[in-house]
């Protein structure tokens, strides 16, 4: 039978259990993200952080990915996969168990180092393992194969946000008033402390889970794969130079990390911005986020054998356009700055008694369309690098800075002048994501044209 006639694998035979071992990683490395979103929020009242300064969170977790990406790529090169993954598990433990003295010391700048850490071993995490899968069967199955991959990285996502809601926020969410009748009594400083401390067991417990998945990983053979193989052939940055669709697809990445990290980390401050629900309850609305990241991940794989992948991606980017317009002209911002009236439709909320404007629901259905985003930006990115794939994807990882600068970018034009509501002096996230459709358009962009693989591509 002749090549063209055969069925394209959507995993090497012979190495389904190498995949689901690897899979777990993408369970693992969703939790410090996940967790982040909630440390916005924590940290906003048990540090007394300004709305600006929380924006060092998401930056603290995306400039280490930035600064250990090309050392990741370059050791994975020389090393392999399997060595890399080891390196990036026993930084992501170390940045775990700092948040025990950070938390006994209640210092910001330890968490941002604890943070930071954790962020440079999901590094070499994500490098290894998003570009091991794309190599572990036919070119032409590698997007759906690598959502496949992704799909279970939500699961992650639900578990933390569930751990965050229960062990992380406390419901104790006391006024200006409240805080001032503290200060006089002399147990602000307790409540401080006990707030703080809130936050280590979660981060603990997962350091231990990180331990013993690096002890089985230890003692697993990894198979050499197309990229490590490469006919000899080392990889160069020069060399990537010659691809434009890589060039795109770190710009497309780049603008959607500041499009998913915006949204993540200020949707339970955007929920109790503009409803009565407190922070617990908020919490529930981000797991439901997580879940619907989930379906769309689960859906997106199987829908792309119908549709060609970037062409999906670039209908879910103008999509998501549309709904964070929503949820920017329906918040009280908005109605405040424009008046359309979107504020007041108000949508019921199933199984419970309580309601919430439209702009909540428009806000979490994004994490849906999100949710081919990262995987298939990746895989298109890399697509026929051949020797210069590792590199190509240390570069990829490093674009996810974007996330870091596109919240900071958020969190200070929602903190400027420009977020002030209409007499009213408190500043509002909505105003600051203005950001995030900028984005979609650049997203959209890369999958309509600029997607397509050129240069001397590899078969």
């Amino acid at each position: 039978m002749s090549n063209s006639n055969k069925k394209a694998n959507l995993i090497t035979p012979g190495y389904i259990v190498t995949f689901i071992l690897v899979v777990c990683l993408f369970f693992l490395w969703s939790w410090p993200n996940t967790l982040n979103d909630f440390l916005i929020t924590q940290f906003k009242k048990s540090l007394e952080l300004s709305l600006a300064q929380t924006g060092f969170l998401p930056f603290a977790l995306k400039t280490g990915y930035f600064c250990l990406a090309i050392p990741a790529g370059l050791y994975m090169q020389k090393k392999g996969y399997k060595a890399g993954i080891l390196l990036g598990l026993i930084l992501f433990a170390a940045g775990c168990l700092l948040f025990y003295p950070a938390a006994s010391t209640q210092r910001f700048t330890l968490f941002l180092c604890g943070i930071f850490v954790m962020a440079g071993g999901c590094a070499f995490l994500e490098i290894g393992a998003n570009s091991f899968v794309v190599s572990l069967g036919d070119k032409e199955t590698s997007e759906r194969r690598l959502n496949l991959a992704q799909s279970f990285n939500p699961i992650g996502n639900i578990l933390a946000s569930t751990a965050a809601t229960l062990f992380i926020f406390s419901g104790n969410e006391p006024n200006a008033m409240a805080i001032e009748t503290m200060k006089i009594t002399g147990s602000y400083d307790t409540f401080l402390k006990e707030e703080n401390f809130r936050v280590f067991p979660v981060y603990i417990m997962l350091a231990i889970i990180v331990i013993i998945i690096a002890i089985m990983i230890k003692r697993t053979k990894f198979p050499e794969v197309a990229t490590e193989k490469s006919d000899g052939k080392k990889g160069s940055f020069k060399a990537l130079l010659k691809y434009p669709h890589w060039w795109g697809a770190i710009l497309s990445q780049f603008f959607y990390l500041g499009a998913q990290l915006g949204t993540w980390s200020y949707l339970v401050l955007y929920i109790t911005q503009n409803s009565e629900l407190g922070e617990k309850v908020a919490g529930g609305f981000v797991i439901t986020n997580m879940i619907i990241f989930m379906i769309g991940r689960f859906f997106s794989t199987w829908i792309m054998k119908f549709f060609k992948p970037t062409r999906l991606m670039g209908t879910y980017a103008i999509i998501n356009l549309c709904l964070i317009s929503i949820a920017i002209l329906g918040s009280q911002w908005g109605e405040a700055k424009f008046g359309l009236g979107l504020n007041n439709i108000i949508l019921p909320v199933p199984f419970t008694n309580l309601s919430v404007p439209v702009g909540i629901y428009a806000l979490i259905l994004t994490a849906f369309f999100m949710s081919l985003m990262y995987p298939t930006n990746f895989a298109s990115g890399v697509k026929g690098l051949g020797p210069n794939a590792k590199l190509g994807a240390s570069i990829l990882v490093m674009s996810l800075i974007g996330g870091a600068l596109g919240s900071l970018a958020i969190s200070s034009l929602a903190g400027s002048q420009w977020g002030l509501m209409a007499g009213i002096e408190a500043h509002q996230i909505a105003g600051g994501m203005c950001v995030i459709m900028v984005s979609y358009v650049v997203i959209a962009w890369y999958a309509f044209f600029g997607s397509r693989p050129r240069g001397p591509v590899y078969e």
